[in-house]
């Protein structure tokens, strides 16, 4: 049995561990012991926060295993992603060079410094074990995230962010980093993404240059890594664009990686979830039923875990003693429930969000 929950103090080896085996490290999730002390601190002051509107506040989840008693995934939401300095990226923009008298006019592709992202909430530090990839429980820890910002809306904003790691070559090299960063600073990209993560990504901005930069002086290596995720995240790129999350015109500063965005009215999560009295009933007795996200309303004891939707003719969810003791919900009490299942991406994935063309 799986159940996502806020992070505890006693989780800090377990985060240690899943940052070690981030593929590739996280800049969002560094494998430094202090750090990752101040983000559970962090977690636990933002959830026991009273907060009308987002601020600074991060919240971190994990996801354990029951059975094995063991913490197996992390995942966090930053409630305002340039709450505290202005979160960077490059937006792909075109430029119009033209000349009447030669005649010529030419369409150039260029990256821009942008902190437009800062006003969103992230979705970002996600490391699974490996064992649980490709399972329910990956889309569980990835997902329960948009079950407690659809219970607590006002801490979020109206428009939600994930970043995905960039394109890495064979030797664990980024193209783009080295056809761009590398030339302001001497380290290689393994470097300067840790480097990041202990600090802050805003030395980055301010030592980049400020000047649009131009894509076909890049190396033709490095412009292909503009907007492309590590192929290890491949399949949560395919679920989030599922989701309603569509493409932006924003990447990583460091490695070009894809930044996604959407709106919260518009993703499948908070357009499907609906609250549902409770009903225990023996887990033999349940009916079958499609697999769902059951959430509980305790703020600082969220809980949320995959069961089936199997709902009475009243609309009663039926729930076996087992998960009702994991939610902390007795009979009558409500719960969030959102179908496991996602539509097809089909064809927004070659999309980008409206208000980006």
């Amino acid at each position: 049995m799986m159940v996502v929950r806020p992070v505890r103090p006693a989780d800090l080896p377990a985060l240690e561990r899943l940052a070690g085996l981030a593929t590739p490290s996280l800049t969002n999730l560094p494998a430094h012991r202090d750090r990752l002390e101040e983000r559970i601190a962090r977690s636990r002051q933002s959830f026991g926060r009273e907060v009308d509107f987002p601020g600074d506040e991060h919240y971190t989840f994990v996801l354990e295993d029951l059975e094995r008693d063991e913490v197996v995934g992390t995942a966090t939401l930053r409630a305002e992603a340039g709450a505290r300095e202005a979160y960077y990226t490059y937006r792909q923009e075109t430029l119009i060079h033209a000349s009447q008298q030669l005649n010529v006019r030419r369409e150039v592709q260029t990256l821009s410094l942008s902190h437009e992202v800062s006003e969103t909430t992230q979705l970002c530090a996600l490391s699974l074990d490996p064992r649980y990839r490709g399972t329910s429980a990956e889309s569980l820890l990835r997902r329960a995230r948009l079950m407690f910002i659809a219970q607590y809306p006002e801490r979020f904003a109206e428009v939600l962010a994930m970043a995905f790691p960039g394109y890495l070559d064979e030797q664990g090299e980024s193209p783009f980093w080295n056809s761009v960063g590398r030339h302001f600073f001497v380290r290689d990209y393994h470097d300067i993404n840790y480097l990041a993560g202990v600090r802050s990504k805003s030395f980055i901005a301010e030592v980049m240059p400020q000047f649009p930069l131009y894509l076909a002086l890049l190396t033709p290596q490095a412009r292909a890594a503009i907007g492309r995720e590590h192929p290890a995240h491949e399949a949560a790129m395919a679920e989030m664009l599922a989701e309603g999350f569509m493409r932006s015109r924003h990447v990583d500063l460091f490695d070009a990686g894809p930044v996604i965005k959407g709106e919260r009215d518009r993703l499948h999560t908070f357009r499907r979830a609906a609250w549902h009295p409770v009903r225990v009933r023996p887990a033999h007795a349940l009916p079958d039923a499609e697999p769902a996200m059951i959430a509980n309303q305790r703020l600082a004891e969220f809980r949320c875990v995959v069961a089936r939707y199997a709902l009475s003719p009243t609309g009663q969810l039926m729930l076996s003693p087992e998960h009702a003791e994991l939610l902390g919900v007795e009979e009558g009490r409500a719960v969030l429930a959102a179908p496991l299942a996602l539509p097809s991406a089909g064809d927004d994935e070659a999309g980008f969000d409206e208000g980006e063309l």
